[in-house]
């Protein structure tokens, strides 16, 4: 097989790749491919042609990506989700928390999440806590300090 052929195989290949997957994969391989053929036909030393297709494939993702992305990418793929407005809130216990036990449950916004605690502490029911993150269908809180705890759940 010639180094011609082969380039030409390359570019097929990598656009099939490109066509069967959702983001752009592999088309800045058909540029360095496309280079490779373009130099083939007047250097026949395979280690330069190998070359000239490493260094347009980098150049032009390293070039194009970030463009490609700016405006590809969808414009709230970046918001924040309703599950986001969560972490922070005050949430009352429900059912006491017990990491060991792998039980418990709060009431945030009306909604009754189950919970574990952040710290490892078990938390009585009844208590004010401060929602630190999601995992899954479960929060992991932590106590607000008797003082300064108030009923927002």
């Amino acid at each position: 097989m010639t180094p011609t052929v082969f380039w030409v195989i390359a570019i097929v290949v990598f656009a099939i790749v490109e066509g069967v997957t959702v983001g752009l994969a592999s088309i800045w391989f058909v540029a360095g491919a496309l280079a490779a053929l373009i130099v083939s036909l007047f250097i026949s030393n395979i280690w330069i042609q190998a070359a000239v297709f490493l260094l347009v494939s980098i150049l032009s993702l390293a070039a194009f990506k970030p463009l490609v992305e700016r405006y590809l990418t969808p414009k709230d793929a970046k918001r924040a989700t309703n599950l986001d407005s969560i972490i922070g809130r005050e949430a009352v216990v429900r059912e006491d928390i017990c990491n060991l036990e792998n039980r418990g449950q709060v009431k945030i916004k009306g909604l009754e999440w189950s919970a574990l605690s952040e710290t490892g502490e078990d938390i009585p029911a009844g208590t004010v806590v401060v929602v630190d993150r999601i995992e899954g269908v479960r929060v992991y809180v932590h106590p607000v300090p008797v003082e300064s705890a108030s009923t927002q759940a």
